[in-house]
């Protein structure tokens, strides 16, 4: 059994605040650590129910968080940027099974530093007419060759985003979030026990998971918070103008839909 781990930071206990989540913040090496801790216990979960490889996906900002020396030595890591399918990069119809680690909320939801994708720039996405954050858009590339999200971990409001898309998902609540930069946090020995019994428990009940699939043709609507943003995402070949802030795109599939999605945003910030 092939599984395929997404690991975000955001969602990691203990991480609150943007000075843990960039290189220039003073407490990002302590996040770095606490996230590869989360990331090991989801991979111990994983290969303790019978994985036989696990890859992880490095998905946060610069994608060079996680620290390979202390990465758990029965799975793989994909770090860096500049990668087709971004957070779940290395994603195929090889494997059974996606956990997304660390994740958290769509903008605007509630939750410890909600946002999706670039919380500068996007304000709301749509996929198909449904509201979705980075959970949903991801498991829908995910759900495009087939493979299940069976696991996710973040706090309360990233849990209740999950279920919603997804049922069957086995939701693992580290930290309660107490506003956007604050939460009630589980010491890390508790949250990586957690993780680990959760990502057994999700590969354990895998055959009530499905793949989470759109229709095709699949059309994006991007809403960014400026007008000038709006007018750069505009710009990407194909797009139509809703209103003044509102982007939408057409593909004949998902794929095509998400990476024109991504490129709009990143035109978005020019």
């Amino acid at each position: 059994m092939k599984v395929f781990i997404s690991a975000d930071l955001e969602g990691i206990s203990g991480v609150v605040h943007n000075d843990q989540t960039s290189s220039e913040g003073k407490d990002y090496g302590r996040a770095r650590s606490l996230m590869t801790g989360e990331v090991n216990a989801a991979v111990e979960g994983a290969l303790a129910a019978g994985a036989s490889y696990v890859l992880v996906n490095d998905s946060h900002g610069s994608m060079r968080n996680i620290l390979i020396e202390d990465v758990h030595p029965g799975a793989v890591l994909i770090t860096g940027t500049g990668k087709p399918l971004q957070m779940v990069q290395g994603i195929d119809s090889s494997f059974q099974a996606a956990f997304f680690v660390g994740y958290h909320a769509r903008m605007g939801a509630g939750g410890v530093l909600n946002h999706t994708i670039s919380g500068a720039s996007v304000a709301n996405i749509w996929v198909n007419g449904t509201l979705v954050g980075e959970t949903g858009i991801n498991a829908m590339v995910a759900g495009y060759y087939g493979v299940p999200v069976v696991l996710v971990t973040g706090d309360q409001y990233l849990a209740a985003e999950a279920r919603q898309l997804m049922p069957w998902v086995n939701a693992v609540e580290v930290k309660q979030a107490t506003g956007r930069y604050s939460a009630a946090c589980l010491p890390p020995a508790r949250a990586r026990e957690l993780v680990k019994e959760g990502a057994a428990r999700a590969l354990a009940g895998l055959g009530s998971a499905r793949p989470l699939v759109t229709g095709s043709p699949v059309t994006v609507k991007l809403q960014l918070r400026d007008t000038g943003q709006a007018d750069g995402a505009a710009r990407f070949p194909g797009v139509m103008v809703v209103d003044p802030l509102t982007v939408s795109y057409t593909g004949r599939d998902y794929l095509e839909a998400f990476r024109a999605l991504r490129s709009m945003i990143a035109m978005s910030a020019t």
